[in-house]
Order: C-alpha cells, then sequence, then structure tokens
C-alpha cells in the first residue's frame, strides 16, 4: 500500500501546477523527517498565491529546523501581515512569539 507522500507525489507528477497536491506532498514529506525535499514545494505553493497564509508559516518553520532562519524571516514576517488581514488570532499570536526569537 503506497504510503501518503507516494500518493501526494504521484498527484503531482500527473498535474504538477497543482499547488493543493504541491501543498499537501509538502506536508508530507516533513511529517516524514524529509523536510529538505518539502522546501520546493513550499515555495511553490508561496509563489502561486500571494495571500496564502499556511503554506508561508509550514515553509518559515521547516527553515527555522533546517538552519536557515535568515530565510525564514521574511517568510513569517508575510504570513504574520496576512494573519492580521484576514484575522486568524491563533497564527497570528505564534507568528509573533516566533519571529521575536529570530
Amino acid at each position: 500500500m503506497p504510503s501518503r507522500t507516494e500518493n501526494f507525489a504521484a498527484l503531482v507528477a500527473r498535474q504538477p501546477d497543482n499547488e493543493l497536491f504541491r501543498f499537501s506532498l509538502a506536508q508530507a514529506l516533513a511529517s516524514d523527517g524529509r523536510g529538505a525535499e518539502a522546501v520546493g514545494h513550499f515555495e511553490y505553493c508561496v509563489a502561486k498565491k500571494s495571500d496564502w497564509m499556511m503554506p508561508r508559516i509550514l515553509l518559515g518553520k521547516l527553515l527555522v529546523q533546517l538552519g536557515r532562519r535568515t530565510d525564514a524571516k521574511p517568510l513569517l514576517t508575510d504570513a504574520l501581515a496576512l494573519a492580521v488581514t484576514q484575522h486568524h488570532e491563533d497564527p497570528e499570536r505564534e507568528l509573533r512569539a516566533l519571529l521575536a526569537e529570530l
């Protein structure tokens, strides 16, 4: 039986421009401890939709885990602005705390 990661990889292979499939694949890769492989898929999602907060948050957190704090900060700052604009209070609190640690 194929894993979640394999299922989403197959979907991305068939529809590489589908940002939802890429987002799901990135999440699965990150969950499997394959964060470095997830980065490009999260980056695709960030580039595809300027108002999509979650890929920015997850990519920012992943980059922090990978020791790329300098790369993470602008993503987390953008995500914070989106959280405020879109009235997402819990992500806003989380992002303020994360940014205070950077």
